[in-house]
């Protein structure tokens, strides 16, 4: 299969699974439901789900299996999203081309939005139908990514310091919990899934070596706002051209580590896709 032929493919099937996992509602509590979905099936890359289907399947598992965690952990990450753009983080009024959830809902559902989809994401992943002790290493990962020693624990540290960390590993420490730690989270959740524990190292390499690369090119995709916010961003303290030289360097060692699998072009052309994106 061409590349972007299956890069469209697996969002068209992750859309589809996360529409039947958070169904519209005729309730009393249809609105907040109706917020929950606003986000979650909003546009999006949905490239954390699609590693964690691509790693199980270079791993030789069913990547129907591992649906329930890749959507689990796409419900963490739009969580994150809706509270990030809060008034009181961010103040963000536009996301993936549409208004933010507190714009359209309110401060308050989206609160109740983001706190929705965390709850719902670990009720999809416990509806997995793989081995018990399977999905319990699965919700054991997603948890602690999603938590104080991953991405929450890196929107405390940018909250705390306003953004404007001291130096550059400060900031890449930052990075690795706050973009990095769900990222790392797909590839292992695709290992787990295809019972292939013992490749997780290799799928460390690959997805922390790209989400490094991915938060770097989104730092140069925004330079222009981030310079307005006076952001400590990994350009504002190395410059634009070491930036480039950095994100090629961690293209390189994705590369190589996704050659570690049997059938990984899709992984390398994908790292290559992410390293030059523009939107």
């Amino acid at each position: 299969m061409e590349h972007r032929t299956r890069l469209d493919a697996y969002v068209r099937e992750i859309e589809q699974a996360l529409n039947t996992y958070l169904p519209a509602l005729d309730t009393a509590q249809a609105y907040v439901q109706e917020a929950m979905r606003y986000s979650l099936l909003s546009p999006g890359k949905r490239i954390r789900p699609m590693l964690t289907l691509e790693f199980c399947r270079v791993c030789g598992g069913d990547t129907a299996a591992a649906m329930p965690f890749a959507c689990a952990l796409e419900m963490v990450h739009c969580y994150s999203l809706i509270h990030d753009d809060l008034p009181c983080m961010d103040d963000d009024a536009m996301r993936r081309g549409r208004p933010t959830n507190h714009v359209v809902y309110g401060e308050d559902f989206a609160v109740l939005s983001g706190d929705g989809l965390q709850t719902a994401a670990f009720e999809t992943a416990l509806t997995s139908t793989l081995p018990a002790d399977t999905v319990l290493a699965a919700v054991r990962e997603l948890a602690g990514a999603a938590g104080v020693y991953g991405m929450l624990g890196g929107q405390a540290v940018d909250i705390r310091t306003d953004g404007k960390l001291p130096n550059a590993d400060a900031l890449l420490e930052m990075y690795a919990m706050k973009t990095g730690a769900l990222i790392r989270a797909a590839g292992r959740l695709g290992c787990i899934a295809a019972g292939a524990m013992e490749r997780t190292c290799a799928a460390d390499r690959y997805t922390q070596a790209v989400g490094l690369a991915f938060q770097l090119r989104d730092d140069l995709l925004d330079l222009d706002r981030d310079a307005e916010d006076a952001r400590t961003t990994y350009p504002a303290l190395m410059g634009i051209a070491a930036t480039r030289v950095r994100i090629d360097e961690l293209t390189g060692q994705a590369i190589a580590a996704a050659r570690e699998f049997r059938d990984a072009d899709f992984l390398v052309w994908l790292a290559q896709y992410l390293a030059g994106r523009e939107l």
